[in-house]
């Protein structure tokens, strides 16, 4: 009883230790698919959330683009001095500046470096449809111009920057060059504490594994938990996914069995057509080598000319199939039917009484009717009981036994000699050869992608109603 709830407590304590490293591994998959989706969905985090941008752009090596961040810097500089009134020096300075960073930067494109090029277009394109001019630099030039605020008016203007065209500049940034030639990356500082615990995880795992099994090699013991390397390696991360689903069977967290099913099958039915088709075409193709050497017919005439046949245990097996099933047939099968054989029997012997003339004139005196059944009944007894006694006695007799293998022996023989002397074999043989090819051609290689997934329904089907079998995964979560 103490180790029973010693061993309950043990696989409790596990498994509690399985969930907690599963819920590690989902939370490190999840910051792996974080920092892929960071850079394509900036725009998305920068406008909604900013803080993440704030604090994640320093390990991806983004800051704030100088020529885009003094463009926007120069328009809060304008919209600082614009009390002094649009004429004072101050103003048109800053609207002059505006005007020829425009120009700068639709000519240098500081958004490509970031991949961007696509803000700058949509910015260009605001500008012409508002100021309904097909130029985007003579758009820009007569934005920041003291006309265009005096007319259309400067606090509407400065809400429609501010709206819809400060959001698209902003969001440009610059991101830094590392020595290896790449854009700097400092992910590795976030996924070095996940990998260093994995990592012990690991060795403390093999070295358990080895102690439990000590017959094992390190490379058997590391092959055990493989998938385990994923977390450890820091190179292709996105395939961390692997072991997650692993850890989250073993934790009992998710049934791995019908994605194990599913894909099971998409393996099997990307191959099976093809080896089906390989396999059946290869026997095929084997019989009609065969064919065409002469093996088969030598081998059903007994010909002296085929290659040594290997025989394994000096049985002759088809005469012993065909001795069973004789005897069989003699003392099985006919006693149990001679009923309904002598039932035949009694029929077609009344019918032929009925077609004799005279016995049909003698079934008018009383009692004839009756004595006829009676009479054809014991007939067709007495016939059943004779042949069945004479077949028992031609099995048992061995005389007749030695006479009708002869009989079959002479039978074959004649049919060879005569097959050859008429020159039928040959025919028979290209016949054979080519209807072996239609089978190929009709049957075989017509063996569809929807065949071979009603195959593994029906294969899947036949198993449901088998005991299932305990996964290799299972015995070493509890290992």
């Amino acid at each position: 009883m103490n180790n029973g709830k010693s061993k309950n407590k043990t696989n409790k304590i596990s498994l509690c230790f399985e969930r907690i490293m599963a819920i590690i591994a989902i939370a490190n998959f999840g910051l792996v698919m974080f920092d892929f989706s960071y850079i394509p969905w900036r725009n998305f985090y920068f406008h909604n959330v900013p803080v993440i941008t704030r604090e994640y752009d320093k390990f991806k090596g983004i800051e704030p683009h100088r020529d885009t961040q003094k463009y926007l810097t120069t328009v809060d500089e304008l919209q600082a001095v614009i009390p002094s009134g649009f004429k004072s020096q101050a103003v048109q300075k800053k609207l002059a500046e505006l005007r020829s960073l425009s120009v700068e930067m639709i000519d240098d494109n500081p958004f490509a470096r970031a991949g961007k090029s696509g803000s700058l277009e949509k910015i260009k394109r605001i500008m012409r449809l508002r100021l309904n001019n097909d130029s985007s630099k003579e758009a820009f030039k007569t934005f920041w111009s003291q006309d265009y605020f005096l007319s259309q008016g400067w606090e509407e203007e400065k809400d429609f920057f501010d709206q819809t065209i400060r959001p698209l500049i902003a969001s440009n940034y610059f991101r830094h060059i590392g020595e290896n030639g790449d854009f700097r990356d400092r992910f590795w500082i976030l996924d070095l504490p996940f990998i260093f615990l994995f990592a012990l995880e690991f060795l403390v795992r093999s070295f358990w594994l080895k102690s439990r099994h000590p017959s094992f090699s390190y490379l058997n013991v590391i092959l055990w938990h493989w998938y385990d390397l994923w977390l450890i390696l820091p190179l292709w991360r996105w395939t961390r996914f692997v072991p997650v689903l692993f850890r989250l069977e073993k934790a009992n967290l998710w049934n791995m069995y019908q994605l194990r099913r599913q894909t099971q099958q998409l393996i099997v039915a990307n191959f099976a057509e093809e080896i089906t088709e390989m396999v059946v075409v290869r026997v095929i193709n084997q019989l009609q080598i065969s064919i065409r050497r002469g093996e088969l017919t030598q081998w059903l005439l007994k010909g002296n000319n085929l290659r040594p046949y290997l025989d394994i245990n000096n049985v002759n097996e088809i005469e012993a199939i065909a001795g069973i099933f004789v005897q069989t047939l003699i003392y099985q099968v006919i006693p149990k039917i001679q009923p309904e054989l002598v039932a035949i029997l009694q029929h077609n012997i009344d019918k032929a009484f009925n077609q004799v003339p005279i016995y049909q004139n003698l079934q008018n005196f009383p009692g004839v009717g009756k004595m006829q059944t009676q009479l054809s009944e014991e007939l067709a007894t007495q016939i059943a009981t004779n042949v069945y006694s004479a077949v028992v006695r031609g099995v048992e007799d061995p005389i007749s036994a030695e006479l009708s293998s002869q009989l079959m022996e002479r039978f074959t023989t004649a049919l060879g000699a005569e097959m050859q002397k008429k020159h039928v074999l040959s025919e028979i043989q290209s016949l054979f050869i080519d209807f072996l090819e239609e089978v190929k051609i009709n049957y075989v290689q017509r063996l569809s992608e929807e065949e071979i997934e009603e195959i593994l329904e029906r294969t899947t089907q036949l198993k449901m109603h088998t005991s299932p079998v305990q996964p290799m995964l299972d015995m070493k979560t509890n290992n």
